[in-house]
């Protein structure tokens, strides 16, 4: 187990563990991982070819490729090297970008991150990188972690290194840089966004670490629904996936006996202690997927708001797509609530359209608001149970023609058809209601909307009653 976490003797390294350099401290070429370090850090790509996602960013002859392979490695010459800054959510690789960066040939690699240094810290980097580059020849990466934390006058100090090229800043940031950089720092560097990692990603990158070397090492075996329960709990990000699986490997290893030979099993049972997370039951292709949205639906529809909120919980954390559970919001509203409470669609789809622009997590506060709105609403399918019963007559055949009155009349010739002869103009009458004949012959007197007494439609049913009365001349 001390080969498997790197918890052996004899390696005395500074104890920082993490494969990355101190505050301002240079790690020449990027720096190797320490055996000692995290999973996360051990399995950190060294070249771009490793790297998980973002292929977008990593074409031939993209930039990223250029500045990985030292293309203009000469700072001082007009093809130098660009500056970079990275947006991304976290765990995307803007780290890992930046390290395989510095493993160019002529680098230097020093990190600041932007929580702890300050205007001198940066000032003494790009002293130490001017005299690198004039004495040694040597271009200095500079990865600045968190850059949305600098103030103006921070990121004003690195304005002369980047524009005079003593540094290659690579700035890492999850928030909109042009909200949170200066411009004159967003003008003269490449921006370059980053997206989530997929789902096949990160079992990907689980399946790397399980076999290599300076990973696990084929020490253990992961079952597929350990390995489900790992990568839908990482969200998206490549550290937190490894981290959990160095934690259920730990807790495995914990479990097995000494005696054995050959890989230790990691179950569900060792994800779930190791992470203090319960395994959702939940196959988003199988039964669980539609037995689920099938009790949130029938929940909202029996008011049950309790049982509504609890199924909503189980299909997000099992990582049910929440645009999927917003369009059922959306036709819960109409078919369920309906004209009972108008107001109850207008909550359902500001909900989806509120999920879309901010994700998850925050997302799941949305949607609960909807649910608890549709759950206590009170409840009428009069509105649905009118169009199916409209539907049905016209697949039955029924609904011939178009009385002659409202037909269109604007075309030359369509008076002598009849067309819009003794049409009422319904503005023109009393209460802006006229008496006229508007279904088809055969639907006169059809009624396909029956309101309920519940909420809205008590009033509807009242208000309804007297038009029928007036347009039909009873």
């Amino acid at each position: 187990m001390d080969d498997l976490f790197g918890h052996g003797p004899g390696n005395d390294d500074d104890g920082g563990g993490n494969g990355a350099p101190a505050a301002g401290r240079p790690a020449g070429g990027g720096g190797n991982a320490s055996p000692r370090g995290p999973l996360a850090v051990r399995m950190r790509p060294r070249t771009l070819d490793e790297v998980v996602g973002q292929q977008h960013l990593l074409g031939h002859g993209s930039p990223l490729r250029q500045l990985a392979a030292g293309a203009g490695a000469d700072t001082s010459g007009p093809a130098g090297p660009t500056s970079l800054i990275l947006w991304g959510p976290p765990g995307t690789g803007k780290t890992t970008l930046a390290h395989v960066i510095a493993r160019g040939p002529g680098r230097k690699f020093v990190e600041l991150s932007a929580v702890t240094a300050g205007v001198k810290d940066v000032r003494r980097v790009m002293d130490d990188a001017l005299t690198a580059r004039d004495l040694y020849k040597t271009t200095t990466v500079l990865f600045l972690d968190e850059i949305h934390r600098f103030n103006k006058a921070q990121q004003d100090a690195l304005l002369p290194g980047v524009e005079n090229r003593w540094v290659v800043l690579v700035a890492a940031t999850t928030e909109n840089p042009s909200f949170s950089v200066v411009s004159p720092l967003l003008s003269r560097s490449l921006l370059l966004t980053l997206r989530p990692l997929t789902d096949g990603d990160i079992e990907g990158l689980l399946q790397r670490a399980i076999v290599d070397p300076r990973g696990l090492g084929g020490k253990v075996a992961v079952s597929e629904e350990a390995l489900d329960h790992l990568v839908r709990l990482s969200g998206g990000d490549a550290r937190r996936a490894l981290t959990a699986l160095e934690a259920a490997a730990g807790v495995a290893f914990g479990d097995a006996d000494d005696a054995g030979e050959g890989p230790v099993a990691v179950e569900l049972k060792h994800t779930e202690r190791a992470l203090d997370v319960a395994a959702v039951r939940y196959d988003r292709a199988g039964d669980q997927h539609y037995d689920v949205i099938s009790a949130f639906i029938k929940s909202i529809r029996g008011s049950d708001v309790d049982a509504a909120l609890h199924y909503l919980a189980r299909m997000l954390e099992a990582g049910e797509d929440p645009r999927f559970v917003a369009r059922r919001i959306m036709i819960s509203a109409a078919e369920d609530v309906g004209m009972a409470d108008p107001t109850a669609l207008q909550t359902a789809v500001a909900a989806a359209q509120a999920v879309q622009l901010i994700g998850m997590p925050e997302g799941r506060i949305i949607l609960a608001e909807a649910v608890v709105h549709l759950a206590t609403a009170p409840k009428s399918n009069a509105a649905y149970m009118g169009i199916n019963k409209a539907v049905a007559d016209v697949r039955a055949g029924l609904g011939n023609g178009i009385p002659a009155h409202l037909r269109d009349a604007h075309y030359p010739g369509s008076k002598q058809l009849g067309h819009g002869v003794g049409y009422r103009y319904a503005h023109d009458a009393p209460h802006a209601v006229a008496t006229q004949q508007y279904p088809p012959d055969d639907l006169v007197g059809k009624d396909y909307y029956q309101p309920t007494a519940n909420g809205a439609e008590r009033d509807i049913a009242v208000r309804l009653e007297r038009l029928r009365k007036i347009v039909r001349g009873k």
